[in-house]
């Protein structure tokens, strides 16, 4: 046999024999949509989420897990998942038996996505957490150490970051579009609701609308110019009075410092409303209002003339199912998600910054 004759027999036989192989739970084959769990069944995901991975390439929905039997049914029959793919919260363990799941996607309280990382990496799957990350800074490290561990990607629900008005903030400012970054003003708050919600709850959310809102002007600083703070200032004010505000805080706004002189301004609120950040350099700026909501965002420059509205270069597909396609991508490539699990870390640690400031009254170094 000559030697390019061998090399093919050879070549042929190898993919033979890979091809003869069973995919192993969580694998990637290139060949079908990945397969996502979605952990937690409340308005987030049944009414944001779910309805999209109809709208994605390479992600499909194929397991639900929840607490709540009525809602497995229901959802259950509405997507056609059948009841061997239906999981409470006691019976999830058992997901490590199903080839079908690929990724879990744990959109609970903060206080539960630990736990539901660790059995989700234990069971061998990858794991998509809904933002904030976790309660704790520490929990968000032992959430990494878990995923890799196991040798599972560990991506968080920044889903502004697929987003076409923020994709374009983003080339602007880092390409200079404004000269060196001085100055953000980032505002995120919503008026909450009913005081019983697991949101006010401290020992489920971690915090009040630090954690839950504000957390979109931290992030929106540190995806806008590239950097992390060296230093942070904050203040609260919250009326204790209010049955809302028994636990956790209502208005935090604190400043940071990035190490190229750059600072930010940011209000995160649950009695006010706003959802806007804006970023200037000597060139002029970019804000965008609303910024980081569900829909219609909104973006205007100032580039060396009178301030316009602009609008960005269009996406195949809207954030929801951008982000779903971003993890299933990386699966199959082996590259990192843009927003991994160390991307939610450093949000964490800064959050704990903030808070310590607030209640120390001075400046915290990071």
């Amino acid at each position: 046999m000559d030697p390019m004759s061998k090399r093919t027999f050879l070549a042929a036989g190898l993919a033979a024999g890979v091809a003869a192989l069973p995919l192993r739970a969580g694998a990637a084959d290139p060949n079908r949509k990945l397969g996502y769990a979605i952990l937690g069944l409340g308005y987030y995901a049944t009414r944001i989420i779910m309805p999209r991975f109809a709208e994605c390439e390479q992600s499909r929905l194929v397991a639900l897990v929840s607490g709540t039997p009525e809602k497995l049914k229901t959802f259950g029959e509405q997507y056609g998942i059948p009841e061997s793919h239906r999981y409470s919260y006691e019976t999830f363990d058992r997901i490590a038996d199903n080839p079908d799941v690929d990724i879990v996607y744990i959109i609970t309280p903060n206080s539960l996505h630990r736990t539901f990382t660790e059995r989700a990496a234990k069971a061998g799957k990858h794991v998509m957490c809904e933002k904030p990350m976790a309660a704790t800074a520490a929990d968000c490290q032992a959430m990494i150490a878990a995923c890799k561990a196991a040798g599972r990607k560990l991506m968080i629900g920044y889903r502004s970051r697929f987003q076409a008005h923020n994709i374009e903030a983003i080339k602007l400012v880092r390409d200079g579009a404004l000269g060196p970054v001085r100055t953000i003003v980032a505002d995120h708050g919503f008026t909450i609701g009913d005081p019983k919600q697991w949101r006010l709850n401290k020992a489920l959310a971690g915090g009040g609308s630090l954690m839950d809102i504000g957390i979109y002007s931290l992030n929106a600083t540190r995806y806008l110019t590239g950097e992390e703070p060296v230093a942070v200032n904050a203040m609260e004010s919250t009326d204790r009075s209010d049955p809302r505000f028994k636990e956790v805080e209502d208005i935090i706004s604190f400043q940071l410092l990035f190490p190229s002189g750059a600072t930010a301004n940011c209000y995160s609120a649950y009695s006010a409303n706003f959802n806007r950040y804006r970023v200037t350099g000597p060139k002029g700026f970019v804000e965008i209002d609303p910024a980081t909501s569900y829909q219609g965002q909104s973006m205007r420059t100032q580039l060396g003339g009178p301030p316009t509205p602009r609008e960005p270069a269009p996406t195949k597909t809207n954030q929801f199912s951008a982000q779903l396609d971003h993890l299933s991508e990386c699966i199959l490539t082996g590259r990192e998600p843009i927003v991994s699990g160390e991307e939610g870390l450093k949000d964490l640690r800064i959050i704990e910054a903030i808070y310590r400031s607030a209640r120390e009254g001075r400046t915290v170094k990071l």
